[in-house]
């Protein structure tokens, strides 16, 4: 009967003293910690008006890595060129580059995504003539750029402007906005009435456009 009664306190502290080992080591065995992340693709070239899928993959301190689908915050250097969604979608908005960023916690990968518009043979001021009073910031033009084998494409916030007199210098008091749709033509009220040129200059692939449409200060 008291061999019985040991056995029993025997079983009862083994199993006590391998729940607390169990307790003890818990520590030595934490998560993997999130080192670095890399986005993909890198350093890629989207067309404009398309959308590309980013993955953000996590590498961890053990020496894994794991795709990173959630408790990611994306986020794009400028929304004007390239956009993103908390899915990872990234959409070309205007010609540029953008640094395309994937967060988690303190730690942060990055690509460049350089926005191009392909087979442009041509861009088109619109309007071609308008008049713009004394005083006035109301009148306003748009560009866009023809693409062989597919639609124009409005392209006036990626253009630079430029408003010049029949001498062809910089007119004096009148300014245009650049890369900004539209683009608003501010004429000073002491701006000299007559006709001005409107100048339109686009590029991409290393190609420069131009075109011009006519200003008048009546």
């Amino acid at each position: 009967m008291l061999s019985t009664r040991k056995l029993q306190l025997l079983v009862a502290f083994t199993t006590l003293f391998s729940l607390a080992g169990a307790v003890g080591c818990r520590g030595f065995f934490q998560d993997p910690q999130l080192n670095s992340i890399t986005v993909g693709p890198q350093n890629v070239n989207l067309q404009q008006g398309n959308t590309l899928p980013m993955t953000a993959v996590g590498n961890f301190n053990d020496g894994s890595t794991k795709t990173l689908t959630s408790g990611v915050f994306w986020s794009s250097s400028d929304d004007t060129i390239a956009s993103i969604t908390q899915t990872g979608i990234v959409t070309g908005v205007s010609s540029g580059t953008v640094t395309i960023s994937a967060s988690s916690a303190a730690i942060t990968g990055t690509t460049t995504v350089v926005v191009v518009l392909n087979n442009v043979t041509a861009i088109t001021i619109s309007p071609n003539s308008a008049n713009a009073a004394l005083g006035s910031t109301t009148t306003t033009f748009t560009c866009s750029a023809t693409v062989s084998g597919g639609p124009p494409v409005d392209v006036t916030s990626s253009v630079d402007w430029t408003v010049t007199d029949s001498t062809g210098a910089a007119a004096a008091n009148i300014s245009i906005s650049n890369r900004t749709n539209p683009a608003t033509v501010t004429v000073n009220s002491n701006a000299a009435t007559g006709t001005y040129t409107v100048n339109a200059s686009y590029t991409t692939n290393s190609q420069t456009f131009t075109d011009t449409a006519t200003l008048t200060v009546p």
